[in-house]
């Protein structure tokens, strides 16, 4: 079993929102993706998908999304939440509606064996672009999501490695630590898997390998040229 991981899916199979907008390369991003996924993913893998998953604004608009990523491969998919998100409710009522060998995380964490992965969807830090005091409420109240998440899946790991899989980098654009990334540290994780930034300058700022014990990588589907790559085990594919 490999941990795959690919982020910002950005599907609109119900919300017409084509991607090429923001440039060539997201033409027929859906299918670049499927094809590359079908080729790479097989079914006893695992694909962590940490948010921006769907442009739906309703849970029902998303069904066609959340079924093209249940027809791909993989044992199990684990979503995660991103900004934007919108038709991502209650989470009980997401997780009924997801096809199966999917689950949602928010807050939590889940036991995968041989690794323990805790999810949460973070937010801008304090020094970012157009940064408002909203978003320092909502920033802080990440904080303690976040710490809820690492909390549960520190009890499930029980000394195995602990993986976080989150929507927000955990860093800014200067590549100074938030306290996302404090607590990374604090709870000793061995990897952090995130998208969110878009573009080759955004792709610039992100902040990847061994950072206070922690392995950084950025799996934003562009920056992946739309290929979900192996996470988990280290090392695995190169880097």
């Amino acid at each position: 079993m490999a941990v795959y991981g690919i982020s910002d899916l950005h599907l609109s199979f119900s919300s017409n929102k084509p991607m090429d907008k923001f440039g060539a390369h997201w033409a027929n991003h859906a299918e670049k993706m499927a094809a590359a996924w079908d080729e790479r993913v097989s079914d006893d893998d695992i694909v962590l998908c940490p948010g921006d998953l769907s442009w739906a604004m309703r849970l029902d608009e998303a069904a066609a999304d959340l079924a093209w990523i249940g027809e791909r491969p993989g044992q199990l998919k684990v979503l995660g939440r991103g900004n934007h998100d919108y038709w991502w409710g209650g989470i009980q009522k997401v997780r009924a509606a997801l096809p199966d060998r999917m689950v949602a995380l928010q807050n939590d964490a889940i036991d995968l064996g041989d690794v323990v992965v805790a999810g949460s969807r973070c937010w801008a830090a304090p020094g970012a672009l157009d940064f408002t005091e909203q978003d320092r409420k909502i920033y802080e109240r990440e904080i303690l999501r976040l710490r809820m998440s690492l909390t549960a899946g520190q009890k499930l790991a029980d000394g195995r490695p602990l993986v976080a899989s989150i929507h927000y980098p955990p860093f800014t654009a200067k590549g100074e630590p938030t306290a996302f990334a404090a607590l990374l540290e604090e709870f000793q994780v061995a990897l952090c898997v995130y998208g969110h930034l878009h573009g080759r300058r955004a792709h610039r700022t992100a902040v990847q390998g061994d950072v206070g014990g922690t392995r950084y990588r950025l799996i934003a589907c562009d920056y992946l040229d739309f290929q979900p790559v192996v996470v988990w085990p280290l090392d695995a594919d190169g880097t």
